[in-house]
């Protein structure tokens, strides 16, 4: 892997992560309906579905995915579902109280859980690592420390835009105040927008 090959790849990884997919949206309602602090958890299960993925594709799968497309099709629909029972559980919540010392209302494995299953389900991620992110190693050398480099880089970067999300939703916090349902219903409009999206246009 060529320093110039890397610079490429993290061009990839840094407009994957500024387009607003659908964990940022998560991120973002969960950000105004719990706080901060609650998105690392949500964080820390993305990246770590993502860390997982990656490991299978380079050192397990290989070429299964592209050989067996019914396997992708089950991560769809598995997806698809959570993302609508995700937009349901956004668009019931309320908006956290600035001023209110009251426990949240989820676990910290709840947030971590939403966070894993919504990358671990993104027929996204299940075609940037099979497809683009092999591309990045040379097989013919060291794959293994270029793996590592590869997926911390990846794993680094996308904890940061996904917490970097949250703080800045987060500043909106007052203005949600006083509009309580409004962005939750944003929410879960887009992720309904999404998951239809992934149903009709997505084929494997």
């Amino acid at each position: 892997m060529f320093p110039l090959e890397y610079f490429l790849f993290l061009q990839i990884i840094l407009f994957l992560f500024i387009t607003p997919g659908t964990p940022r949206i998560v991120i973002i309602s969960y950000s105004m309906n719990y706080g901060v602090k609650s998105c690392i958890w949500t964080a820390l299960g993305d990246i770590t579905a993502n860390f997982i993925q990656g490991t299978l594709v380079i050192f397990v799968l290989g070429s299964f995915f592209s050989d067996n497309p019914d396997f992708l099709n089950i991560f769809k629909w598995i997806g698809i579902i959570y993302l609508v029972y995700l937009a349901y559980d956004i668009y019931k919540s309320k908006p956290k109280d600035i001023n209110s010392n009251q426990q949240q209302g989820k676990s910290i494995f709840s947030f971590f859980k939403d966070g894993f299953l919504v990358a671990g389900t993104s027929p996204k991620a299940w075609m940037f690592f099979p497809l683009i992110f092999p591309q990045f190693i040379d097989f013919t050398s060291n794959y293994i420390i270029q793996f590592i480099i590869l997926i911390i880089t990846y794993m680094v970067l996308d904890f940061v835009s996904l917490i970097g999300y949250a703080v800045l939703a987060n500043k909106l916090i007052i203005w949600i105040k006083a509009n309580p349902k409004v962005i939750n219903s944003i929410s879960a409009c887009v992720l309904i927008i999404i998951a239809i999206i992934i149903a009709v246009t997505q084929h494997y």
